[in-house]
């Protein structure tokens, strides 16, 4: 199954709250159920940035080290992909927005996760999802 590595709390914010849009400087031509794989690394300066834009959207954020990290923690079906014109608070100017909907949470599967999409063994998947 196809994967991305979103570092937190933003992959926190796509599967348990209300982040609909995953901002990337690359266009994605591929429609449907994609993994969000928690990043490893998030230090701490980047969760405080990364928390006042949370605070300034409504939303309070779990404290960083209860956060889920080098794992798989959730899927998301991607069902658009535009440049510009996106009604969110989520866009950022200058990047792709990846449209988000329906966020599932799974047991977490620990895993490396790498640049760009990439696959997932469909047999890992399938013990988490049964």
């Amino acid at each position: 199954m196809k994967a991305i590595s979103v570092r937190q709390p933003w992959a926190w914010g796509i599967i348990y709250s209300i982040k609909n849009i995953e901002n990337r400087g690359w266009p994605i031509n591929y429609r449907g159920d994609i993994l969000i794989h928690a990043a490893k690394k998030c230090t701490k300066k980047e969760y405080e940035i990364v928390s006042i834009f949370f605070q300034r959207m409504g939303v309070s954020i779990p404290e960083l080290k209860s956060l889920r990290r080098g794992q798989v923690i959730g899927v998301v079906t991607i069902v658009d992909c535009r440049f510009s014109q996106v009604a969110s608070g989520w866009r950022m100017a200058g990047q792709y927005h990846w449209k988000l909907e329906n966020p599932r949470e799974i047991t977490p599967i620990p895993y490396i996760g790498r640049l760009g999409i990439f696959e997932v063994p469909d047999d890992l998947v399938m013990e988490v999802a049964a």
